[in-house]
């Protein structure tokens, strides 16, 4: 019989773990890889972006976020910083995103299996969970290496995002089958689907810019950064941090949008600003055509791109353009809009929006509020996070308040 089994050995399960068997629990994980941390490998392209300065709580999307106030607390943020300073992990911070030093995932991932082993945690893998029982006062889970019993379970099976890292959604079911309702799950920080006649011709480039939700015709949310062009429609980071919302809204049968200004970078924002900077620079760069005063300013295929939408010719002179010809062009450059029709699929993203709704969870412990004893972390809830480090807090956060909860209630 042990005190704690956790379900699930990612960074929630790892940190459960930890802070469960410092409070002298006898603490077991299960795991169905052949080692623990798979998905902590892959974040931040391999170098591990695990924190951010940034904790504005506009970074996090959920349904309940009154709840969500009452785990990310300055409290528990600061915690986590002190464990890993604890474990020997010195940041790297740029720009307020923070990376092991050496700039290797693998730093953390081994700096989380020590410690765990260090603190006593007997860890099982290539052990995948079928079920979970309560009975009586205690847990039955029935795995392919037959049956461990507990006082109590943490459950941190991650979500169905990424499944090659072993994370199928399994979790989900074992919740529902425990009393636990699931918001349902759709893929976050993940590539936009378009259906639109240039995607072949655009595909490929690259360009810094701002990118805008329009929801039903209304601008819900802003992101600034490098946008990428494809053949099947938009991908880079500022693009992921919308791509939760999206989600949602186009299981809403919502209209989704994203309009895009590639002169954010010059301060140009409308039609109006893009003719009057125009107007100067064609007065500064003499004898040029509009092709060459947009020249080393964007991608030369977007230039052609965007010209021919606004039916332009390359060789045409600024001054020779009519007025709605200009502002065609200034709301091609600054205001282009694109429908999008879907997103790729749980293989690409790297998070999921949706999960066990927060009203079912004590904040204060992650404590199920269905099943006594039964505590929840990371993927699983009804928690996403923008890109830069944001769903690896939420998985150290739920899982040090999880593993102090076990050895508290």
């Amino acid at each position: 019989m042990k005190d704690v089994i956790v379900i699930g050995g990612g960074a929630s399960g790892l940190l459960a773990a930890i802070y469960a068997a410092k409070s002298r629990c006898k603490v077991t994980i299960l795991e169905k890889n052949k080692v623990l941390g798979k998905k902590i490998l892959i974040t931040g392209n391999g170098k591990c972006n695990y924190w951010n300065e940034d904790q504005s709580l506009n970074h996090y999307h959920t349904y309940n976020e009154e709840i969500l106030e009452n785990i990310l607390t300055n409290k528990n943020q600061q915690e986590i910083l002190k464990f890993f300073d604890s474990i020997g992990i010195i940041p790297k911070i740029r720009d307020g995103y923070y990376y092991p030093y050496s700039n290797q995932a693998t730093s953390i991932q081994t700096a989380l299996i020590k410690e765990a082993e260090l603190q006593g945690v007997e860890i099982i893998t290539e052990t995948e969970v079928l079920g979970v029982k309560k009975e009586n006062s205690n847990f039955k889970i029935s795995t392919n290496n037959g049956i461990y019993t507990s006082k109590k379970v943490i459950l941190a099976t991650g979500s169905k995002a990424c499944p090659k890292t072993g994370s199928d959604g399994s979790g989900y079911k074992l919740a529902t089958s425990l009393g636990h309702s699931i918001i349902e799950p759709l893929p976050a920080l993940v590539q936009l689907k378009a259906n639109a006649p240039y995607l072949k011709e655009w595909h490929g480039i690259r360009s810094d810019g701002s990118v805008s939700l329009i929801e039903n015709n209304k601008q819900i949310s802003t992101q600034i950064g490098e946008i990428q062009l494809t053949d099947y429609g938009l991908s880079g980071i500022c693009i992921f941090c919308l791509s939760g919302q999206i989600s949602r809204g186009l299981s809403q049968n919502k209209k989704e949008q994203i309009k895009i200004n590639f002169l954010h970078p010059f301060n140009l924002n409308t039609k109006e600003d893009f003719i009057n900077w125009m107007n100067k620079r064609n007065n500064q760069i003499l004898n040029r055509t509009i092709s060459d005063l947009l020249d080393g300013i964007l991608n030369y295929k977007l230039i052609n791109l965007i010209l021919k939408l606004s039916k332009i010719k390359r060789d045409t002179y600024w001054d020779n353009l009519t007025l709605s010809e200009k502002s065609l062009l200034g709301s091609n450059l600054t205001n282009f809009l694109i429908t999008i029709t879907g997103n790729n699929s749980f293989d690409s993203s790297q998070t999921c929006t949706g999960g066990i709704p927060l009203t079912e969870i004590n904040p204060h412990t992650m404590e199920s509020l269905k099943t006594k004893g039964l505590y929840i972390t990371g993927e699983l809830l009804d928690i996403d996070g923008d890109c830069g480090g944001y769903n690896l807090t939420i998985a150290w956060i739920t899982g040090h308040i999880a593993g102090v909860g076990v050895s508290n209630d």
